[in-house]
């Protein structure tokens, strides 16, 4: 980083947006002393940070000796995904997109007689790989994964709208039936 801009995102931000910055971008296990360069702070203010970003789910962590180490959780980027869809397409689109997802994943497993992509994988000869059925595996994977995020946008949009993420109900107390159809 360029020494001005380093130091005017130092002066322009807080310890805690830095860590929560360097940590959004962390995919893999690092230790607080790492973050806290990167962040431009000391370690124990990185430490103290991590851990509530650890409590808040933003944070993973596993220990390796007596290291703690830190990386950006898979529920937060989860989270990040499904809420850039919900800006990107309306709930009844992703709806509709969730039940053609569902379609070609219940063809697949008709087609193929296998209940999974993995099951699909073992099946699958190395030749297999540059092939036709090589490609499937490959969509049913990013299929599944896609319809995961699709669902979870649905739950978050279900969420928003019953209150349940602003600790505000609706006027029947959130007991409506906040399925969509899919």
């Amino acid at each position: 980083m360029n020494e001005a801009v380093e130091e005017e995102w130092v002066d322009e931000t807080t310890p805690f947006e830095r860590v929560y910055g360097v940590v959004r971008r962390t995919y893999d296990d690092e230790s607080a002393d790492e973050i806290a360069e990167r962040a431009r702070t000391s370690p124990t203010t990185a430490r103290k940070h991590l851990r509530t970003l650890a409590d808040a789910g933003e944070v993973a962590t596993t220990e390796d000796g007596g290291t703690t180490l830190y990386r950006r959780s898979e529920t937060a980027i989860v989270t990040e995904h499904a809420q850039s869809l919900l800006e990107d397409r309306s709930t009844e689109e992703i709806s509709a997109g969730i039940a053609d997802m569902k379609a070609t994943i219940r063809e697949w497993r008709e087609a193929y007689g296998v209940d999974s992509p993995e099951e699909f994988a073992r099946e699958l000869a190395v030749a297999d790989a540059d092939s036709e059925r090589g490609s499937v595996l490959t969509e049913w994977q990013t299929t599944r994964r896609n319809l995961a995020l699709a669902q979870a946008a649905l739950a978050i949009a279900d969420a928003r709208r019953d209150g349940h993420l602003t600790g505000r109900d609706d006027e029947d107390g959130g007991q409506r039936d906040s399925s969509l159809p899919v």
